[in-house]
C-alpha cells in the first residue's frame, strides 16, 4: 500500500490490532501526519486511547517501547548473527520464544494470556534421526539461544 489515509488506518488497526487484542488505554506512535490528523486524534479521544507522540529520532517516548525495542534488537542479532542464511526461516521461532517467554509485567507469557495455556513443544518423544527430529533440535536450541541472550539484555 503506497498511501493510506486515516480512515484506512483505523479500519487496518481495526482489523489487526482491536480484534484480536481489545482496546489497548495508549498508543505510542511517531509525529507522522496519520497520526496527528484530526480524524486520528479525534478517534482516540472518542475511544479513549491515550496518544503518546515521540520525539524524532528519539523513539523510547515510555521505558515500555524502550524496553521492548532492546529486546526485539537482542532477538534480531541472534537470528542474524547464528543463522545469516535463512533468516526468514528464524524469525517466527524468535517471535515464538519472545511469545513463549515470562514477561516481568505480568509474570506470565502473552501466548498463556492470550490462550490460558502454555503452547505445547515437546519433542522428546520424537527418537528416529530425521529431517523433522533435526528441525526439532534446532528450534530447540534456537530457542534456548534466544532465551539466554533475554535474560542477558534483561539483566
Amino acid at each position: 500500500m503506497s498511501s493510506i489515509t486515516s480512515l484506512d488506518l483505523a479500519h487496518l488497526f481495526i482489523r489487526n490490532i482491536f480484534s484480536k487484542n481489545g482496546l489497548p488505554s495508549s498508543i505510542v506512535s511517531d509525529r507522522g501526519p496519520l497520526f496527528v490528523s484530526s480524524f486520528w486524534t479525534n478517534l482516540c479521544k472518542q475511544i479513549k486511547i491515550s496518544r503518546n507522540l515521540s520525539t524524532a529520532y528519539h523513539q523510547e517516548t515510555d521505558r515500555q517501547t524502550e524496553r521492548v525495542n532492546k529486546m526485539l534488537e537482542q532477538y534480531l542479532w541472534m537470528c542474524v548473527s547464528y543463522h545469516q542464511d535463512n533468516l526468514n526461516t528464524w524469525l517466527p521461532l524468535a517471535e515464538f520464544a519472545y511469545n513463549n517467554s515470562d514477561h516481568s509485567s505480568t509474570n506470565q507469557s502473552p501466548f498463556f494470556n492470550v490462550y490460558g495455556r502454555d503452547p505445547q513443544f515437546d519433542s522428546a518423544h520424537i527418537t528416529q534421526d530425521n529431517p523433522a527430529r533435526r528441525l526439532s533440535t534446532k528450534i530447540q536450541s534456537v530457542q534456548k539461544d534466544v532465551m539466554r541472550e533475554l535474560e542477558a539484555a534483561i539483566n
